[in-house]
């Protein structure tokens, strides 16, 4: 392990391929915060043979060519990374990026809403106000480049179905823990559905087929069935004022 500007890094072999880098810390927001900006330093300074950067909500998998490059020297760069104070030279700025993402709120969009009420101790319309006043983080892109999100404010922490859905509509929104995740295309999942937004998430026909990445900002924003009907709601796009 080795002291780091944002916290201490620890490197271990991931099979014979990747290194697992990660934040060792008492606290979750510390752990998260810390392996988003070592993330992006990294990125920004990609070692020679680095195939593939993995983001985990508290975790980084580094994956690598052997035949390019040798684990020794792919956890030598993650310490030296983690070791150069901000100062020492040049790096990429990052400009956090808020979205403010419509949502529909009711039976047929979220269909666990009324169950997440009755099991932390409040009303369908509480729970949306919650939801409506939390801020998500972007903690890490998920199966098909999904938004996962930490953030989500209610009185205790939401379990998954016992029973997974097999078809969810892409747009919903989707909460477990204390995370929140838009369903970007049709598909199973454990997770508790309660709203769906009528933007596109992921657009594979986009150079960048999504907009928002780690470390962004979004929040849900309460709409009728006939507001989101309204809405020229296309591929999901950040608001014009950053943070």
């Amino acid at each position: 392990m080795t002291t780091a500007p944002f916290g201490t890094v620890a490197v271990e072999p991931f099979g014979d391929s990747a290194v697992m880098v990660t934040v060792p810390h008492a606290e979750q927001a510390v752990r998260r915060s810390a392996i988003v900006a070592f993330r992006d330093r990294f990125l920004a300074h990609r070692p020679h043979g680095v195939l593939d950067v993995v983001s985990g909500l508290e975790s980084l998998l580094i994956e690598f060519d052997p035949l390019r490059t040798a684990p020794e020297h792919v956890e030598y760069a993650v310490r030296l990374l983690a070791r150069w104070a901000p100062g020492d030279g040049p790096e990429l700025p990052r400009t956090v990026r808020e979205f403010a993402v419509p949502v529909v709120f009711d039976e047929e969009t979220g269909p666990d809403l009324e169950s997440v009420a009755e099991e932390v101790g409040l009303h369908p319309a509480e729970v949306v106000e919650a939801i409506a006043k939390s801020t998500f983080t972007v903690a890490l892109l998920g199966a098909a480049m999904a938004p996962m999100m930490d953030g989500l404010e209610l009185p205790a922490p939401v379990r998954r179905r016992a029973e997974p859905r097999t078809d969810v509509a892409p747009g919903a929104i989707m909460i477990a823990g204390d995370n929140a995740i838009i369903q970007p295309f049709p598909g199973p999942t454990g997770w508790r559905v309660v709203g769906r937004t009528p933007h596109t998430i992921v657009d594979i026909s986009r150079p960048d087929p999504v907009s928002f990445g780690p470390g962004d900002v979004m929040r849900f924003v309460p709409v009728t069935r006939d507001e989101a009907a309204a809405l020229d709601a296309g591929f999901l796009l950040p608001v014009e004022v950053s943070l």
